[in-house]
């Protein structure tokens, strides 16, 4: 008797057993599966969100199944305590495995309403723009400028949404006085700074913000964004280059950023600015001039007058030999990379070519001729007004 129970107990636990294998191996199956949504939705996780909340949303929007499968899969996974909040756009047909990774990565926004504040060398823009989910394509709702145009009611609504997320993009070539002013004006951030930050060390880019967050917070992260991109470049550099430092490369670097916006060009003319310091020429180029005269606080706005080439500032490289002692903008990471590593060429001169390039030369004989032709291309386009 005892027998034919025990028996019938370990038929039972067997039975039992592959009962549970079989149901493990289909919960694996749904978690990872297509997922009913048709189309593509736009989830909102709540600060202070959790799994519980979020998957009783998601069955609401009939993007899944099962409950219980997805915060078990979230949990078997160790992403449980990863929630991030946000608006995140969830694709058709996604699995529960995958909006796990969705709402668990980070990163910004990828669905809602974005702001997006474009600090610029002359001004600075607010676009704000909505993606549409279905179609995974950003809708403009308005753009303005923030010095010259009145603030439009669409952002002053934007502006009141919890859900916005906001980003600041920084042009290169931008000096820190210009970027510092543009972001104590922003509304969007709590205006704390009140020196000039160290020219060059600010990395541009995109840098998401939250609403409240402090300029000098924005202004840190900056900086050390620049300095990893000043220490990488400088662990990579070229042998014999006639740099002493970083720093010195970080000076040369916002030279060629502010004397080319073509991608391309950018070893080329770090390669000019190179074979000049290596034969004791002066650099000779014009942005120093300027950034000694402004200071970089704001745009010259007419050409140099020939008194302004012959004055003695610390920046002026007509007067001065080698390099100035601070950097005259911000470079990207592209200039630091050029200066560091520049192209191997014997050129000495360039001068604009009328294509927004530059025509480069190794003798002023040559040099003398492109910029014969420049002149030309001045005059002709005066003339057509």
């Amino acid at each position: 008797m005892w027998r034919h129970i025990a028996s019938n107990a370990m038929t039972f636990l067997i039975v039992a057993l592959f009962l549970m294998v079989g149901a493990v191996a289909w919960g694996t199956r749904e978690y990872s599966a297509s997922g009913p949504l048709e189309a593509a939705i736009c989830l909102e996780v709540p600060s202070g969100g959790t799994f519980g909340g979020l998957s009783n949303d998601l069955i609401e929007e009939g993007a899944i199944t099962s409950a219980f499968i997805f915060e078990t899969g979230a949990d078997y996974t160790d992403k449980a305590g990863d929630l991030k909040a946000g608006r995140f756009r969830v694709p058709e047909s996604a699995s529960m495995e995958e909006i796990v990774d969705i709402v668990t990565r980070g990163g910004r926004n990828t669905c809602g309403t974005e702001v997006i504040y474009r600090v610029g060398i002359t001004r600075t823009l607010v676009d704000v723009r909505e993606l549409d989910p279905a179609t995974n394509q950003f809708r403009e709702i308005v753009s303005f400028d923030v010095a010259d145009e009145e603030i439009p009611s669409e952002y002053t609504e934007v502006r009141g949404d919890n859900g916005a997320s906001y980003r600041i993009v920084v042009a290169e070539g931008a000096t820190s006085w210009q970027v510092a002013n543009a972001l104590s004006q922003l509304d969007v951030l709590r205006a704390d700074v009140t020196d000039t930050p160290s020219e060059g060390f600010l990395a541009p880019g995109d840098y998401d913000v939250s609403a409240g967050d402090a300029v000098s917070a924005v202004v840190e992260r900056m900086r050390e964004r620049q300095e990893e991109n000043l220490r990488t470049a400088w662990q990579n550099r070229a042998d014999g280059l006639p740099l002493a430092s970083a720093d010195e490369a970080l000076v040369l670097a916002s030279i060629i950023e502010k004397e080319t916006s073509v991608p391309d060009e950018r070893r080329q003319v770090a390669s000019v600015f190179v074979n000049r310091l290596n034969r004791g020429m002066r650099l000779q180029t014009d942005p120093t001039v300027i950034y000694g005269i402004t200071r970089g606080e704001g745009v010259l706005g007419r050409g140099l007058r020939q008194s302004e080439l012959r004055a003695a500032t610390p920046w002026n490289t007509y007067v001065i030999e080698g390099l100035p002692p601070t950097p005259i903008a911000n470079p990207g990471r592209a200039s630091i990379e050029a200066a560091l590593n520049p192209d191997t060429t014997d050129y000495i001169f360039f001068v604009a070519d009328g294509t927004g390039g530059h025509a480069f030369a190794t003798n002023l004989d040559d040099h003398n001729r492109n910029v014969a032709r420049w002149r030309e291309i001045e005059a002709q386009r005066a003339n057509d007004g």
